[in-house]
């Protein structure tokens, strides 16, 4: 059996790629960074389904000892300070975790075992929103804040340890990818949770700072098997993932208040301009032609769905709160 080593393996994307490789026959291993996730972790997995050790991006010493007690064929670097504005405020730790972690990982790799494959979290936030329009592998990086610029090293200094070192290292340049484990930071579940707690009587109108901001939005259970998809192929190459589509605030808003029977939705929007990014007036989409040639690779759950899975959710956990 396979052995995968999920670094970041608490968040959205590690628990949902962990399930995916144990129902793939993997034997699963996670880098957690404290006891608390391990618990949360547990909740969903028996220590029988996988092995979770503790550190993190900042200490080489702990990621090499993961390595050396688990031994893995694959592993997956996850981990990060992901949240863009939050980027501004702590920018230092930022750059440490996302491009020296990074560093960390693949030099701990290059020493413990070179012939292990390594996937890079890389993001769409990379090409920045300037020009607009779809983006592929060859297109330029623009990163326009810290978290953005710190996955550019990451992303940057994988191509240079495939190429220098000859490891099969590659990286997912991913767009935005939703659930229902999605943080609250982010506007897609900062919608479906206030949708849902509206419906239920728990509040009454839904702060948003712009209603015309597009992304392209996909389901992470899609993303983390395009994950796994690049580090079975016989070479490591970069790969853009993203549904092409674009859409905007407003359509997932209606999208859903729709879930839930609600037509009249303009009528529990307040603008705030506190919520507002800058740069949110251009927009970008993935170009995924590469993925879809070379790793059969296509999304399988609709916009439509995600939302509803995330709406549905949410009316779940806020009833059983109530």
């Amino acid at each position: 059996m396979k052995r995968a080593l999920i670094i970041g393996i608490s968040g959205q994307d590690g628990f949902y790629l962990s399930q995916f490789l144990r129902k793939n026959n993997y034997v699963v291993g996670g880098v957690v960074r404290n006891t608390s996730d391990q618990s949360a972790f547990h909740s969903h997995f028996s220590t029988d389904e996988l092995s979770l050790f503790q550190g993190n991006l900042l200490e080489k010493e702990t990621i090499l000892s993961a390595l050396h007690k688990f031994s893995p064929n694959e592993v997956y670097n996850l981990g990060a300070e992901s949240i863009v504005p939050k980027s501004w405020v702590i920018p230092e730790r930022t750059a440490d975790v996302n491009a020296l972690g990074s560093t960390r990982t693949l030099e701990a790799i290059r020493q413990f075992d070179p012939s292990i494959r390594y996937y890079q979290a890389s993001s769409s936030e990379m090409f920045g929103f300037i020009p607009s329009g779809a983006k592929s592998e060859q297109s330029p990086l623009y990163p326009s804040n810290p978290y953005a610029i710190s996955k550019a090293f990451a992303h940057r200094l994988t191509i240079a340890y495939r190429e220098h070192h000859g490891m099969f290292a590659c990286s997912g340049i991913l767009f935005n990818h939703e659930s229902p484990r999605r943080s609250i930071n982010f506007v897609s579940r900062h919608v479906t949770r206030g949708v849902a707690a509206i419906k239920l009587g728990m509040q009454k109108v839904l702060p948003i700072g712009n209603l015309h901001a597009k992304r392209d939005w996909g389901d992470a259970r899609d993303y983390v098997r395009a994950m796994w998809l690049m580090l079975q192929q016989d070479q490591a190459h970069d790969y853009v993932i993203g549904s092409g589509q674009a859409r905007s605030v407003e359509d997932l808003i209606k999208c859903a208040f729709q879930c839930v029977g609600i037509s009249n939705w303009e009528d529990f929007i307040t603008i705030t301009e506190f919520l507002r990014r800058s740069g949110d007036d251009g927009h970008i989409v993935a170009d995924s032609s590469k993925a879809r040639e070379s790793l059969g690779w296509s999304p399988t759950i609709t916009f439509e769905e995600l939302i509803s899975d995330m709406v549905d959710n949410d009316l779940n956990e806020l009833s059983q709160r109530n």
